[in-house]
């Protein structure tokens, strides 16, 4: 099954499973979101509906993976034989996200366990670990006597 849908302006076709990049969107990674603008659902057995412009109760649910920022464009004018020049550089702010399920009738989305982070150095285990040490000029005279 896939959907077409609408975020930051733009259209993006998605099944389940698929990791996408959007403009940047609220929240922490690891969270759920939900998006409501569905044009079109259809699947390999399952007729095309087509939105006008929306399917009334559809939606998306996605789990945002991580948030970054895009490449770096440059805008350069440049206005000849009058020593005048500008650049400017831009990098978008985007998320990617995971699409997790298609919900074509309405209805909400499974609740998904959150991935448990990786347990923090407790007691024995961060006294245990070697500290590291800020060379100084008078550190690096000791060590070569």
């Amino acid at each position: 099954m896939f959907a077409v849908i609408k975020t930051g302006g733009k259209q993006y076709r998605v099944a389940a499973a698929d990791v996408i990049e959007v403009e940047k969107l609220a929240g922490a990674e690891g969270e759920q979101v939900a998006f409501g603008q569905v044009l079109m659902v259809g699947g390999e057995d399952a007729a095309v509906t087509v939105g006008t412009p929306v399917i009334e109760g559809a939606s998306v649910a996605a789990e945002i993976v991580e948030h970054r920022r895009g490449p770096k464009v440059i805008a350069f004018k440049k206005r000849r034989r009058h020593n005048s020049k500008r650049k400017r550089g831009h990098r978008q702010e985007l998320t990617l996200v995971r699409i997790t399920e298609i919900l074509a009738a309405g209805g909400e989305p499974a609740k998904r366990p959150r991935a448990a982070k990786a347990e923090t150095e407790t007691g024995e285990e961060a006294k245990a670990a070697p500290a590291k040490r800020r060379r100084t000029k008078a550190a690096e005279g000791e060590e070569k006597e």
